[in-house]
């Protein structure tokens, strides 16, 4: 009996559960792509050229291995525009009775998928997506009964369960986290190696040629796109940190350059997303490297925390959460995203600089996203739905499973500590501790209020104005609302007028002043 396989845009894995009993003689695998989900957001450019060249050349590579694909391109007449009426386009031309496909990473997906049997009158079979380390089911179990869901916590029940950096049942250097050792200043001179940039194929350059026409009005420009699109691509961008990045990536990893957007971060996150890379080989590389003396502890540590620790766990709290989690707002923030998110102009370097970077890399590295645009958005108050939408949208690793948590929880604090403590909200002063990007703004970090004061110092305390009934009571700001209580009323007044006038020169509505 033929069997339709149908593969989503990040499943571009060869061992993937959907593909892994897969007849070569008799099935034949759907792949499509479809306006929809090039469309539900604004998706960066970017983004769409490497999901289509990514999906053409796995597509390509299945060929080679026997298999019959039906692919369906974007500007091929007869596309009918979303996975469900491309997948009863092709059961209806295939005369199949069988679907197996893996679950999608997205839960809008999934209530669209659950429906395919009914709507199509055939079987489907939804399979689990066993590529990550933790099922829902583990972490559901690992949840259960417990007040807070730290995700440190469950970091140590995934390196206990992977055995990564352990000696028996004990961590490696006798501690979990490293981090305390992973807060370094840049130095004002020290080698950033390039990271590696794949040469775009004739695949590659259809598609950029597609996306340019098709999606012109969307954000992000192509001429710099560099994105590994195959697996030996990703797997060269691998062995590129490893061996130049890897050793200096613990040290600096919360650092900030102007103009130079990579530093001596790892790169591979869209790559890992879309299927082309698995966890578990990205820790052991990195990993060994720690054994083989070319890696110190904190750097490989910190690295494997982002990925069997951090990703895993933003993954079990969306589907754990889902769908009521996306709906919070603990701050009633209501603001609507200033227009600056998408053109960068503003005077806040730091801002200008990550979003032309965004613009330019669909890339920013985690402290570019929380504590420069993700800190000045929970500053300022945004409504959590746009900026999700925004985070959603600009970057070329972003779906919404390991999104919405780390935007609504950990930098929005929409939660309401579910997921973080305490909100990630900090004055100018960090950014100017961790960056340069405060030597070519024309506001000053030490200056607290006025023309001249940088806006993050008195919005991040008219922030705690505006929100001291709902966090006064947190242990974790005791000393903040301390500071502010002692603060005098003349001052208090000083930082809410400048705020007010930032809003209103930023385009805050009336109300929301």
């Amino acid at each position: 009996m033929c069997v339709l396989r149908f593969i989503l845009g990040d499943q571009l894995t060869p061992s993937l559960s959907s593909l892994r009993d897969a007849d070569p003689e008799n099935d034949i695998i759907l792949m499509c792509e479809v306006a929809e989900e090039a469309r539900y957001v604004a998706h960066h450019k970017q983004k769409i050229v490497f999901l289509f060249s990514a999906m053409r050349h796995f597509a390509v590579e299945l060929e080679a291995q026997g298999f019959t694909v039906r692919y369906t391109k974007l500007d091929d007449d007869d596309n009918a525009g979303s996975f469900g009426a491309e997948l009863a386009r092709a059961v209806g031309d295939l005369g199949i009775s069988k679907v197996v496909v893996t679950e999608p990473g997205e839960f809008r997906v999934h209530e669209a998928m659950q429906e395919w049997e009914t709507e199509l009158g055939i079987d489907v079979d939804i399979r689990e997506d066993d590529r990550f380390i933790c099922s829902h089911q583990e972490f559901e179990n690992w949840a259960e009964g417990r007040k807070e869901l730290r995700m440190e916590y469950f970091y140590r029940e995934m390196r206990r369960k992977t055995g990564l950096l352990m000696e028996g049942d004990d961590p490696i250097g006798g501690q979990w986290n490293f981090d305390k050792d992973n807060r370094k200043s840049l130095p004002k001179t020290i080698d950033l190696p390039a990271p590696y940039h794949p040469q775009s194929d004739e695949i590659t350059k259809n598609v950029l040629a597609l996306i340019a026409d098709r999606f012109a009005s969307h954000f992000g420009t192509l001429e710099k796109f560099a994105i590994p699109v195959t697996r030996s691509q990703a797997l060269r961008g691998l062995d590129s940190f490893i061996k130049e990045r890897l050793p200096n990536y613990g040290d600096y990893q919360d650092a900030m350059k102007q103009d130079e957007p990579t530093l001596f971060h790892a790169l591979v996150a869209p790559a890992l997303n879309a299927g082309l890379l698995l966890p578990m080989e990205i820790c052991n590389r990195a990993e060994q490297a720690y054994h083989d003396g070319l890696a110190p502890l904190n750097a490989v540590e910190g690295f494997i925390r982002q990925i069997i620790g951090w990703r895993e766990y933003v993954r079990g709290i969306y589907w754990l959460k889902m769908p009521d989690y996306k709906e919070t707002n603990f701050l009633d923030a209501k603001r609507d995203l200033p227009d600056f998110y998408w053109s960068a102009n503003t005077d806040m370097n730091c801002i200008k600089q990550v979003v032309q970077e965004t613009r330019d890399h669909a890339y920013a590295h985690h402290i570019q996203r929380l504590m420069v645009t993700g800190n000045f958005a929970l500053l300022y108050g945004v409504e959590p739905a746009q900026i999700n939408e925004w985070y959603l949208a600009v970057y070329a690793d972003a779906y919404e499973w390991v999104q919405l948590p780390n935007t609504h929880g950990m930098v929005m604090f929409a939660d309401g500590g579910l997921l973080g403590s305490k909100p990630y909200a900090a004055s100018g002063s960090y950014i100017n501790k961790m960056s340069d990007y405060c030597k070519h703004c024309r506001f000053d970090p030490s200056v607290k209020n006025g023309e001249k004061a940088c806006p993050f110092n008195y919005l991040y305390w008219n922030f705690m104005i505006e929100n001291q009934a709902k966090l006064k009571g947190n242990r974790r700001m005791a000393m903040m609302y301390a500071t502010l209580g002692k603060m005098a009323d003349q001052k208090r007044a000083e930082i809410s007028a400048d705020a007010k006038a930032f809003f209103e020169k930023t385009g805050a509505k009336a109300s929301d002043l």
